[in-house]
């Protein structure tokens, strides 16, 4: 019997809300395509939020929220103070902390290192101490985590073109220039089929060793315990 489900094509993929969490390797390498693809095209991003730490969190662990300082959520808060000034510092943010999460393997969920980067940015280091003090930043960054939720997601990175999600693309090595946007177009075609669910590429022992030497800076900077569940990489904090 013929489908009677028809291709969603008035869907807007020129805005796109992009949701991560700083502590991810994966989202933050398609940060990088995502920035690039934005550049060329001129699409409008909004970086969103989604933590790792509460979808996650075993049961007798405390939410990310009631922890004085909490990792990736803490990283988000910061976000969450810098975004009420514009999108573009938060989008400033993300970047710098997650280079230097990374790429240099430094540490930016440390308040001192967090406050340093800030600097550098001409952002105002004191966004980390209001931060920690304006709970109404629990309340955007559990809004946004619960879009996800809502959604069927799992995970970062998940790309939302009005209310239709994506989780993805996953990238070691993120194109740029014209095969950046090739790879836009192949993942913007998805939101036409709704019941397109999954495509996945199985990794081989030499992809294992690629990804651990491409997140080896990362790994020696964290200070969280991570293991892989499948589709799911579980951050567990060593702090209650």
């Amino acid at each position: 019997m013929a489908s009677t489900i028809q291709p969603a094509t008035d869907i807007d993929t020129t805005t796109v809300d992009f949701h991560f969490d700083v502590m991810c390797p994966w989202a933050y390498q398609t940060s990088l395509w995502m920035r690039d693809v934005r550049d060329q095209l001129g699409l409008t991003v909004n970086w969103r939020f989604f933590s790792l730490e509460e979808v996650n969190r075993r049961e007798g662990k405390k939410h990310p929220w009631e922890r004085s300082w909490s990792y990736g959520w803490s990283m988000m808060q910061i976000g969450a103070i810098l975004r009420r000034t514009s999108m573009a510092d938060l989008d400033a943010w993300y970047a710098a902390a997650g280079r230097a999460l990374h790429i240099d393997g430094h540490k930016p969920h440390e308040p001192d290192v967090a406050r340093h980067l800030l600097e550098q940015l001409d952002l105002d280091p004191g966004a980390v101490d209001e931060a920690m003090s304006d709970q109404t930043t629990h309340d955007e960054i559990k809004a946004e985590h619960q879009r996800v939720i809502d959604a069927g997601g799992f995970g970062v990175p998940t790309l939302f073109f009005g209310d239709h999600a994506l989780f993805g693309p996953v990238l070691l090595d993120p194109p740029t220039g014209d095969a950046a946007v090739r790879l836009w177009r192949a993942v913007t075609a998805w939101v036409e089929f709704p019941h397109l669910y999954e495509l996945q590429k199985p990794k081989v022992a030499a992809d294992h060793e690629l990804i651990a030497e491409t997140f080896r800076p990362y790994l020696e900077a964290r200070d969280w315990v991570s293991i892989n569940r499948g589709k799911v990489v579980d951050f567990d904090t060593v702090a209650d």
